[in-house]
């Protein structure tokens, strides 16, 4: 058996006034994921928990992002998290604080024959 991509989400997070890249990565991968119902693990009759997702979160300072905060989101199948420089940060006028804007994408793969 080999694992195959099965499906790619993507989703996209924000965190308005705290500047906190966590919190748009958090919420960039629960809107790539909400969005969908993944009934391919049972249409191969695989167990839910047999997915494996890779994350990659593009954010602005990658630093800043914990990556077991954003891995908690996944409510099934075990996960890696990347984090890499991208999104957006979008500073207030008077430059107190910022905007960030997270993107997420996960790829589902399962072991299939």
């Amino acid at each position: 058996m080999a694992l195959k991509r099965m499906v790619l989400q993507i989703g996209m997070g924000t965190d308005i006034r705290g500047s906190e890249d966590t919190k748009a990565a958090v919420r960039a991968l629960r809107d790539a994921l909400w969005h969908n119902s993944l009934t391919v693990t049972r249409a191969l009759d695989k167990d839910v928990d047999s997915m494996q997702v890779e994350v990659t979160i593009g954010v602005p300072h990658p630093e800043r992002v914990d990556r077991a905060q954003v891995l908690a989101v996944l409510p099934h199948g075990t996960g890696t998290v990347n984090v890499v420089e991208g999104g957006l940060e979008i500073r207030t006028e008077d430059g107190t604080g910022s905007t960030i804007i997270a993107n997420a994408a996960a790829v589902v793969r399962l072991d299939v024959a």
